[in-house]
């Protein structure tokens, strides 16, 4: 069995705290389910900013290209907001996005039994969610050109992002939904705003035509961007899998992580295109920010990393027993009423990153048995 490469980029904030308890889940795979790992690390992000004058160097860049899988922690913070625009800590994060062509964004959201109660939402309204949103990535708004700032001869200032997609954009982000689909409800929810934006009229017509041409099978609909947002508070379970635009999908997956009762519990995954091979370039990351305000005190939420982690295990390493069982291992410690911080609860016990990720190592060799 090949060696797996995987660099680590724990970034900002909370980002080394919580990858640390990720390389402490990787090296239990390494030593009881014979998971033949070679681990890297770099900077990207305000840290890198810090030594290098730059989000993330064109060596970092090298090493994820020739990495099987990149672990992200989080970046930024209020510390480098006034660094110049193209070196800000997310300039990295993008460009990794961009470089490594990863323009499929999984994000689920997925309400484990035992934090039902800790949604803002009733449970009988989150209790057994499972959505997966699928976000393109690196075309859209976020990338158009031109984006820039310019004076108007009356003096006002003007600001300008464009929104542009493609064929070729839009229908590799739909065969992913739809392929996704048909191993999970085998429903697409298709999201845009094609009664204001020419782009969502293109983006509309497209996943009908891949849709009729390769996906049939697969039960589509449609719906506009503001209406799937009130929706997913309404009635999240409606959905299996959504897939939007960039900008769109960045706001969705937001509110839907909360649905679940916090960001710190949800994972992503960012891939590539498959090489002839059948195997793509890949990040992942937890939903959740760089949280300066608890760096370094030991409270942060590891487990939106950790089952990065284990998304990493069933989408890159094709070990989907392995993952199963890391998924398994989460639910039961949350079912045992271990809390960290932002998911505490009355009648839980609390604990910090270290405790929650001992309790997760615990549980894998209990279920490993």
């Amino acid at each position: 069995m090949s060696t797996k490469k995987i660099l680590i980029v724990a970034g900002d904030g909370i980002g080394p705290e919580v990858m640390g308890q990720v390389e402490r889940v990787i090296g239990w795979y390494a030593k009881n389910r014979k998971f033949d790992v070679e681990i890297d690390r770099d900077l990207v992000g305000g840290c890198c900013y810090d030594a290098h004058g730059v989000a993330i160097t064109d060596a970092t860049i090298e090493k994820a290209l020739k990495s099987d899988a990149v672990f992200l922690g989080a970046v930024g913070g209020p510390k480098w907001d006034a660094v110049p625009y193209d070196v800000r800590p997310e300039a990295g994060l993008l460009r990794l996005r961009k470089d490594l062509e990863l323009f499929a964004n999984l994000r689920p959201a997925l309400c484990f039994a035992a934090l039902a109660d800790a949604s803002s939402l009733k449970r009988e309204i989150v209790e057994g969610l499972d959505i997966m949103i699928v976000r393109e990535l690196t075309g859209g708004v976020y990338f158009g050109e031109p984006k820039i700032i310019e004076d108007l001869p009356n003096g006002e200032r003007r600001g300008i992002d464009t929104q542009v997609y493609t064929t070729s954009e839009i229908r590799r982000i739909a065969a992913v939904a739809f392929e996704l689909a048909r191993k999970r409800g085998n429903r697409v929810t298709s999201v845009e705003k094609r009664n204001v934006m020419k782009s969502g009229v293109l983006w509309y017509e497209e996943v009908i035509k891949l849709h009729a041409e390769q996906f049939s099978d697969v039960k589509l609909d449609h719906m506009l961007a503001d209406n799937c947002a009130m929706q997913l508070v309404r009635n999240p379970k409606q959905f299996d899998v959504i897939v939007t635009d960039n900008l769109f999908g960045d706001v969705l997956s937001d509110i839907a992580s909360m649905l679940t009762g916090s960001l710190g519990m949800l994972p992503s995954a960012s891939l590539g295109a498959k090489d002839a091979s059948g195997k793509a370039k890949a990040m992942y990351e937890p939903v959740h920010g760089s949280a300066p305000d608890i760096a370094g005190t030991g409270a942060a939420n590891p487990i939106a990393s950790i089952l990065s982690f284990a998304m990493a295990l069933r989408y890159t390493f094709d070990r989907g027993a392995c993952a199963d069982l890391l998924e398994k291992a989460v639910d039961a410690v949350l079912a045992s009423g271990l809390r960290t911080g932002d998911i505490m609860q009355a009648g839980m016990t609390k604990v910090g990153t270290l405790q929650m990720g001992d309790a997760i190592l615990k549980e894998l060799d209990r279920l490993n048995g």
